[in-house]
């Protein structure tokens, strides 16, 4: 297989260790590749690498980190049907959605290049005849970041491209089932040009992150943590970092609700869930959890909603004309399965699919619920599944009451023609990111995060590369 590496990569160079761990492919159980697990001692060996290339990549003209990132865009593309299939075989999603995601992860290489040389610093007018008074950015330092197995390229990729054109060095620990894809970026940023120790990536097995997320938290060298993940995990890592006072970007989970309101274009309603439950067989932070629907509107919804989930084409993400892949893991099952039984022993009603699909493994049956009440299990966690539940609401202040009753606060949706509307549901819904008649809002130009307990910090445009610098003041005497 193209871009397969299995060793960790540091300061330039692929590093084995003493254990490997297996990486599965979720839509046949075969084991891919087993990969090196790194060590505390090879954590810290990386933070070593990242902190000496340090004084040379911030010092290096921003053009010039510019010109090297686009180098690494262009291998993207130039390979990306090479990374779209290392990346369906690890994680499991349709060869459609993994080509996409790799044009998705070059998009922020050529969006942070451009703004690379856009560090704009501040003359304030002085109080003083014999001060001057300057505000200047510069890169945080070395940096690390621990990124999710639903988007294995896009997640490593946001993370990695404003910390480069920032000036930051960059340690990076990808998620225990998909390492390949973060591998086989490193070997392109290697081809790309980028200095050895800039970007270093440490993968592990699930018993390894403590250790490894230990390392990196505690490091007083490392001054910035960029986690993509859940919210209690999120917290833990939120608190490691204290110790250090380093700065911290987090983008955790999500209860998004999607509202469709009776003046709602319904046909396009039903295509903006379809894109917002279903891609990435449902496993996405941004996925639509909660869908309330209004009721003069209801059963039109339900029925069109019923067809296209009954028509949904379940298979390998290698196969043609799938649209929904496997899961990721045994575990993401069980717990698509027990959303379904305790919605449906407190009162849902099956509409379709609902079971293990045919092809066995971790292949789940897209299901759509009605009847979903807020004190069900799927209306308080992320289900993480192809599984859609309906609500029915008859006010446009109940569904917003509902819509924010949950501690979360990353994605939300709703679909209207009322312009009137339009404006009061986007100001009351308490979230970071408003999709309105649109089930996909994600773009490397706007930014992406949420808030409540889904995050701190944002990511994607202008505002994502000032997570990675800090201001400093400096005051000239004449």
């Amino acid at each position: 297989m193209k871009l397969l590496n299995t060793n960790a990569f540091i300061d330039g160079s692929w590093v084995s260790a003493d254990e490997t761990f297996p990486v599965f492919d979720p839509s046949t159980g075969d084991v891919v590749a087993q990969v090196a697990r790194s060590t505390e001692a090879l954590t810290r060996q990386a933070i070593d690498a990242a902190e000496a290339a340090l004084p040379a990549w911030r010092s290096t003209p921003a053009i010039e980190r510019a010109k090297i990132m686009r180098r690494l865009e262009q291998l993207l593309h130039r390979h990306e049907d090479d990374l779209a299939a290392l990346l369906t075989r690890e994680q499991g999603k349709p060869l459609g959605e993994a080509r996409g995601e790799i044009r998705y992860a070059a998009s922020f290489l050529d969006w942070f290049a451009s703004e690379a040389p856009r560090q704009y610093g501040e003359t304030i007018p002085s109080p003083w005849r014999d001060r001057r008074l300057h505000v200047i950015r510069q890169a945080v330092g070395t940096a690390a970041g621990i990124t999710p197995w639903n988007f294995p390229s896009a997640m490593p990729a946001r993370k990695l491209a404003p910390a480069l054109a920032a000036g930051c060095t960059f340690v990076l620990k990808p998620a225990e089932a998909t390492p390949l894809s973060a591998l086989a970026f490193a070997q392109l940023a290697h081809e790309a040009g980028v200095p050895a120790g800039v970007f270093n990536v440490v993968p592990g097995a699930r018993e390894d992150a403590a250790t490894i997320g230990g390392v990196l938290t505690s490091d007083p060298r490392v001054r910035k943590l960029s986690f993509t993940g859940s919210t209690a995990v999120g917290k833990i890592l939120l608190a490691q970092c204290a110790s250090t006072i380093k700065k911290v970007s987090l983008e955790l989970g999500g209860n998004a609700p999607l509202i469709v309101f009776d003046d709602a274009d319904v046909d396009a309603a039903v295509d903006g869930v379809m894109v917002a439950k279903f891609r990435n067989a449902g496993q996405v932070c941004v996925a639509a959890n909660r869908i309330l629907v209004q009721a003069g509107v209801y059963a039109k919804f339900a029925d069109a909603m019923a067809a296209r989930v009954a028509g949904l084409r379940v298979g390998a993400g290698i196969e043609e004309g799938t649209d929904v892949g496997p899961l990721i893991d045994e575990g993401g099952l069980k717990k698509v399965e027990a959303h379904i039984e305790d919605a449906r022993g407190c009162g849902a009603t099956v509409r379709v699919g609902a079971a293990r699909h045919e092809r066995g493994g971790t292949f789940f049956q897209p299901t759509l619920l009605e009847g979903v009440t807020m004190d069900m299990q799927m209306a308080n966690e992320e289900t993480f599944g192809p599984v859609a539940g309906l609500t029915k609401f008859d006010t446009e202040e109940e569904a917003i009451r509902i819509a924010n009753d949950t501690p979360m606060g990353l994605a939300s949706y709703f679909f209207s023609r009322d312009i009137g509307r339009v404006t009061r549901v986007s100001e009351a819904l308490e979230y970071g990111m408003v999709g309105v008649n649109t089930g996909a809002m994600s773009t490397t130009v706007a930014p992406f995060g949420g808030i409540k307990e889904s995050g701190l910090g944002r990511e994607g445009s202008k505002h994502g590369l000032d997570e990675w610098t800090e201001l400093k003041y400096v005051c000239v005497g004449l």
